[in-house]
């Protein structure tokens, strides 16, 4: 089952797709109490719920067949917005996390936080724009698909001009330092290969740890390069340029003027984590598809795909926009 749009009870027609078969599973269910998404009430359509915690008990249920449906090396993205109730912040997205790895014997790897870069002019008095939203990147075990190369690709950053004190800085503090005289000779010699490297290029910066003269790295913590640093009395960390992959993506609000739908996922954020969380020919599938944004994508890219929403309208907005992908 792949390559097409399912209308119906997300319920009900997510129990219908086998297990263990998509790769990515990345969805924004309906905020709370925010949008009504049907003409008439209907009492399938989450986000309409009395409360909140029938709202969370609902997408628990979803969660639990996306689960079902994701591959052992796959990975389920959901997209949740908060809301003020009573003048407060009700933190919806870190419950749902929380009561998430409560139940379910999942990870959560990443809190990757989308940016708006157009967010709603409307400014309050007594509180911020808010600006931000959480895609939370569960997987199911520690072998889950992650091609870190293909996420938002890196630029170089420019190197800094080379300051003849730094080495001079680190010598002093090796011929200062409590360690023994092979350890400060070895130390040298890294120094002294380092900043070749830096002067050739193939390095843009570096720092150095010593022990007894610098704090631990991660404050201290056992491993990686505190364990460097007992060993061998030292550690250098090498730069070579690239921008860090952090987890923060930068876009605006999606562009719904000729698109039928409110709150059309941001094509940027969902391009970014369809390569960064899946391959080629993989199936992508997203349970509340809306405008089909994410189905969308995932064919661009020639992945698979496989949509279900509620609502008919959208459905059919979906289909439509997926014939023009060619």
């Amino acid at each position: 089952m792949h390559n097409k749009i399912i209308c119906g009870d997300v319920i009900d027609k997510l129990q219908e797709v086998k297990n263990d078969i998509s790769i990515l599973v990345i969805t924004s269910p309906p905020y709370f109490n925010q949008r009504k998404y049907t003409e008439i009430t209907d009492p399938k359509e989450i986000g309409r719920e009395k409360t909140i915690d029938e709202y969370l008990s609902n997408l628990y249920i979803v969660f639990e067949d996306c689960m079902r449906v994701c591959r052992p090396d796959g990975s389920i993205v959901f997209n949740i917005g908060d809301i003020y109730l009573k003048k407060s912040l009700q933190l919806i997205p870190y419950k749902f996390a929380i009561g998430v790895l409560e139940r379910f014997d999942v990870k959560l790897i990443n809190d990757i936080t989308w940016v708006k870069t157009n967010p709603t002019p409307r400014q309050y008095r007594k509180r911020l724009v808010p600006s931000t939203e959480p895609f939370l990147h569960f997987v199911k075990n520690n072998d889950y698909y992650y091609n870190i190369d293909a996420f938002l690709p890196s630029e170089k950053v420019d190197p800094r001009p080379i300051s003849p004190a730094k080495g001079v800085k680190y010598s002093i503090q090796i011929t200062q330092s409590d360690l023994s005289r092979e350890e400060k000779e070895k130390a040298m010699e890294s120094l002294t290969e380092v900043l070749s490297d830096l002067r050739r290029g193939k390095v843009t910066d570096f720092r150095m740890k010593i022990r007894g003269i610098h704090k631990k790295a991660f404050g201290g913590q056992s491993g990686g390069r505190n364990s460097q640093i007992d060993k061998q009395g030292f550690t250098i960390i090498r730069m070579y340029g690239n921008k860090l992959k952090r987890d923060v993506i930068e876009s605006s609000v999606a562009n719904t003027k000729n698109i039928d739908h409110s709150a059309v996922f941001p094509l940027k954020v969902i391009t970014e984590l369809v390569y960064l969380l899946s391959k080629v020919d993989d199936l992508v599938i997203d349970p509340f598809c809306g405008s089909g944004q994410t189905c969308f994508v995932a064919k661009s890219l020639n992945r698979k795909y496989l949509g279900i929403d509620l609502n008919s309208d959208f459905c059919k907005l979906a289909e439509t926009r997926l014939k023009e992908v060619k």
